[in-house]
């Protein structure tokens, strides 16, 4: 599985975009390693960015987060280490949880240290987390089709369902979580037999619902929901992906192969990891 995986996300060439209106972009923050997911923190106005460094799949050590000024400066480059493949994250009562492989790591955010690792049962590799408004934290796990809640330092098997169909990114939206799914039947190079899509799941009774005019339609990578609108990034081809309550779905930007799993002031900027170039962009997209 780890040379599966190797040759997905480190050796994706040859890759054709589709043109798209470009978003503009404010800023861009170059010198990461593999940046996957750039998340705001919004207590402290700021932004933190994992950096795999290697293999996604490997428990190499390699890995850490780094961080970024709200104008794309970095304060600290390696501000978090003693990682592994650090990919998702997500925060909650003070804290900062990574996705690394097959545990979640819990960061102090005032300090700035490593306080704990959860050992998830089961997992086989952990993507992209988002916390609701109750404080619960929710990682996918791509290659299970699976969706775990941690609460506190406790994980669960939250939703386990084919639907979810290679579930990637997540992120909760009032009473549901949105997520975006790679696709169905994934192959050696991570291309899929069925593109993926956007799905809600509802946190109350764990209903997984397609959303209308967004199914299988790409492999998708990370998500957000700004108003009524969701961003999502399509990895292999690079495109930033919009799709308005209703069914309206548009490219809105695009990028080269590897925008990874977004994150947002939930204004109006929009913060893309680009991990085959090192790099993580700002997008305004008023």
């Amino acid at each position: 599985m780890k040379t599966r995986i190797a040759s997905t996300f480190l050796a994706i060439v040859g890759i054709t975009t589709v043109p798209a209106a470009q978003a503009g972009e404010t800023w861009r923050a170059s010198g990461f390693e593999q940046p996957e997911s750039a998340l705001f923190d919004s207590a402290d106005k700021r932004i933190v960015v994992s950096n795999i460094v290697g293999n996604p799949g490997e428990a190499d050590g390699n890995g850490y987060l780094s961080l970024l000024s709200m104008d794309g400066k970095v304060i600290s480059r390696h501000w978090v280490g003693g990682l592994d493949a650090p990919k998702g994250m997500a925060i909650a009562g003070g804290k900062l949880y990574a996705a690394d492989i097959t545990k979640v790591r819990v960061v102090d955010l005032a300090s700035g240290k490593l306080v704990s690792s959860i050992d998830v049962p089961g997992a086989v590799f952990l993507n992209d987390m988002t916390a609701d408004a109750l404080g619960k934290v929710y990682v996918t796990d791509m290659l299970a089709d699976t969706i775990y809640r941690i609460d506190g330092d406790k994980p669960e098997l939250f939703v386990k369902d084919a639907l979810l169909a290679s579930p990637n990114g997540v992120f909760a939206d009032g009473d549901r979580l949105i997520v975006a799914s790679w696709g169905k039947s994934i192959k050696p190079d991570f291309s899929t037999a069925e593109p993926g899509g956007l799905l809600a799941l509802d946190l109350a009774s764990k209903k997984l619902t397609p959303l209308p005019g967004a199914e299988e339609f790409a492999d998708l990578d990370g998500v957000v929901a700004i108003g009524d609108d969701i961003y999502a990034t399509a990895y292999m081809t690079g495109t930033l992906y919009r799709y308005h309550a209703g069914g309206a779905l548009e490219a809105i930007a695009t990028f080269k192969p590897g925008s990874a799993d977004i994150g947002t002031d939930g204004n109006s900027t929009i913060y893309v990891p680009l991990m085959n170039e090192g790099a993580v962009a700002a997008l305004n997209i008023d």
